[in-house]
């Protein structure tokens, strides 16, 4: 095998639920060949098999679209088997290149993939899976961010319910529809009917059994029932709305249940793990954001050689284009959204508990700069810091970095204790 070819083989597979489609290209016989494999375990551990009977211990190399699922799970496995997941704008693009009609077609994308993996091996990042623990957590985290979304959107879907049949609701059960004491509410009283009826010894039982013991507050409650009346009496409108809000009230408690059941597993994945306590070391990280952070730098310390690396992938770093004398600057839009709301998020919540963090946010505002844009080029500094404590393996100490910021005189210095909409003060300058 020529140093050229350190792969004994090269395979691209155009995935699909039912089947796939496989190009393959022998090294040794410079040989190329297609089949079509049904997706089944069976056939995929056959298949995996030949390979490993054909090329005994040598190293294959596969490109994909994707980086997770059940292919992939199931071709990691193999330690000699080297995943290069692709884009699969990328390999539109690459279609487009040669193929005048840019037509999709299964078996030829399978050969475009083999063709990009062994003609453009350099330019392309073998995948390499994280540690087991790791990867549970990350899925973990990401599970769980993925609850919180369908809760929001159920809880918005009760609201536009509610509005259309039973607006006094939202005062009756809390400001919060979807918060554990609204959903009781709408179990018990779903209607403006159903809680006129009620006895007001069982209304302010029911809050004093959910810890609202301001009398204050539940006589104007009470008194909202008493006056309270229907928005509409139609009966073909207010019981399919009710039967939703029912439902969509048992559903958010379910939800409820399992993001503390996510909260409880990550919680003990993320205090056993080895680089627990540099994430956990950050302000404003927290139980929700330091495992995720942790999740978005990995174990593997020679993925990215450069804290840019990571600050490009996880779209926080602005794109540069140029084409002739103009130039333009925008945000790269295909990103790893999970992994950039995770920057996003923590940038924004350490402004609360770090103080050079909030002065950095108000020199960019100052600068002209919005607060989603200001936001981001915090995080783009955060990035630059995490990457150095993960690298070197220390954790983060806040302290030390406020000395070292008025050391140097840094700018932001004149920001740290200026109210918004003023000057900053001239004698930290």
């Amino acid at each position: 095998m020529s140093a050229s070819n350190k792969y004994a083989a090269y395979i691209g597979i155009d995935w699909a639920d039912q089947k796939h489609d496989i190009w393959q290209w022998d090294a040794e016989t410079q040989q190329k060949e297609h089949r079509v494999l049904s997706h089944t375990p069976e056939a995929l551990n056959e298949w995996i098999q030949q390979l490993q009977q054909r090329h005994p211990g040598q190293k294959i190399a596969i490109c994909l679209e994707q980086s997770r699922g059940p292919l992939v799970y199931a071709l990691m496995c193999h330690a000699n088997l080297v995943l290069f997941p692709v884009n699969p704008v990328t390999l539109a693009r690459y279609r487009s290149a040669f193929t005048p009609s840019q037509a999709k077609d299964d078996p030829s994308d399978a050969e475009f993939l083999c063709e990009l993996v062994r003609m453009h091996e350099d330019r392309l990042s073998p995948w390499r899976p994280e540690d087991e623990k790791t990867r549970q957590l990350r899925l973990l985290c990401e599970h769980r961010r993925d609850a919180l979304g369908l809760r929001g959107r159920m809880s918005n879907r009760m609201v536009a319910l509610l509005k259309s049949y039973y607006p006094q609701a939202r005062e009756l059960a809390g400001d919060e529809i979807g918060s554990p004491i609204a959903c009781d509410f709408l179990l018990k009283w779903t209607t403006l009917e159903q809680v006129q009826k009620a006895k007001p010894h069982a209304i302010r039982a029911f809050f004093y059994a959910h810890n609202c013991r301001s009398e204050q507050v539940i006589a104007r409650r009470l008194e909202i029932i008493q006056k309270g009346q229907p928005l509409t009496p139609d009966p073909a409108v207010i019981e399919p709305m009710a039967l939703d809000v029912r439902m969509l009230a048992r559903l958010i408690k379910d939800l409820d249940c399992s993001i503390r059941e996510y909260d409880q597993r990550i919680k003990r994945l993320f205090d056993t793990h080895e680089d627990a306590f540099i994430f956990d070391s950050f302000p404003g990280a927290g139980a929700a954001l330091a495992p995720r952070l942790l999740c978005a730098f990995g174990t593997d310390r020679q993925r990215y050689a450069h804290a840019h690396e990571i600050q490009t992938f996880g779209g926080i770093a602005p794109v540069v284009e140029r084409s002739g004398k103009q130039m333009w600057v925008h945000w790269r839009w295909h990103r790893p959204v999970f992994l950039c709301q995770t920057f996003y998020e923590f940038a924004q919540r350490s402004m609360v508990h770090c103080p050079w963090a909030m002065a950095y946010y108000r020199m960019q505002l100052s600068r002209g700069k919005r607060s989603h844009a200001a936001i981001r080029a915090l995080a783009y500094k955060w990035i630059r810091i995490l990457f150095r404590c993960w690298q070197e393996r220390i954790p983060y100490d806040d302290r030390l970095y406020m000395d070292e910021l008025v050391k140097r005189g840094a700018e932001l210095l004149q920001y740290l204790n200026k109210p918004e909409g003023k000057e900053p003060m001239e004698e930290l300058a």
